[in-house]
Parts: structure tokens; sequence; C-alpha cells
């Protein structure tokens, strides 16, 4: 039994350490639109039963009494995978809105997929912008992640450019 606990606790620090090392980029496109509005963006990790690891939400803090927080729900994916559960805003998950280009999540991603045994997993990524539309882009990854698949890229079609999980 102790070489098992000495096999699991060797297995687990080498895969932290490799989790340590993979971001996510997401890339928001520059659209030519009379009226844009940065896209509020939500990105989790789901597992096969559809349970939810929430890694990052995207939306406008600045409003005045909170009101950014109703249009979350326009997130719908997110939202009915565990957004309406939680409390905005979540420290060390929420952040203000991007603006096209590239945007890299390492800190949160690293430490969800740390704590999350192994397994199939999809790494999810919702994008829903005011008089716009709304996206919502899927990477699947097996845990512990192979090395030698990396980087791995998902393109998207109207409010994603494209998310890349990479070194």
């Amino acid at each position: 039994m102790r070489k098992f606990w000495m096999a699991l606790t060797v297995v687990m620090i080498s895969f932290q350490a490799f989790a340590a090392d993979v971001n996510l980029t997401v890339t928001l496109p520059r659209l030519n639109v009379a009226e844009y509005h940065p896209p509020y963006v939500a990105v989790w990790i789901e597992d096969d039963r559809r349970q939810a690891t929430q890694v990052a939400v995207w939306f406008d803090l600045a409003l005045a009494n909170g009101e950014g927080q109703q249009w979350l729900k326009d997130l719908r994916e997110w939202w009915r995978r565990g957004g309406r559960a939680l409390s905005m805003p979540v420290d060390g998950l929420t952040g203000a809105t991007k603006g096209p280009g590239q945007h890299t999540i390492s800190t949160r991603l690293q430490h969800a997929l740390a704590a999350l045994p192994a397994g199939k997993y999809t790494i999810k990524v919702e994008a829903a912008r005011e008089v716009g539309g709304r996206e919502v882009l899927q990477l699947p990854i097996t845990l512990p992640l192979d090395e030698q698949r990396l980087p791995m890229v998902v393109a998207g079609q109207s409010e994603l450019q494209s998310i890349r999980l990479h070194k």
C-alpha cells in the first residue's frame, strides 16, 4: 500500500508540475461593425458528466450598481453550467471585458487543471456580445495532458477567432 501512495504522489507532482506550464490563449477578432461592444466571455472545464470547473469570466465590471451582471445570462451555456450559482464578482475568476487581440489565461487555468483527476474533459469558451452574436468553442482534452499534443487550437467563426492550449 505504501508503494501505491508513493507512486500516486509522484504522478500527482509530475502532473501538477506540467499543469503549471499550460496556458490558454483566447483570441478575440477585430470586427468591422457599426456598434462594437467587447464581448462577455466565460471559460470553464467540463467533465463527462457536464460538471463545470470555472476558470474565467470577463464582463463589464465598471457599470454602476453591478448592472453588468444582469447580462451574464446571455452566456447561455455557461449560465446553465454553473454561472447562475456564482455570486459576482468572484476574486481570481472575474475580470473586465477585453478588446480584440490575444488574451492569455495562465494561473487560474493551471490551478483548475491541477485540481482535476485524470480523465476526459472539455475546455469551453463562450462569448456573447451586445448587438452581436454568441459563440461557444470546445477543446477536448485528456488529463494528464500529453505534452506532445500541444499546442491544440480550435478556430471560431464569429465572436471568437480561436482558442489555443499551449505551453
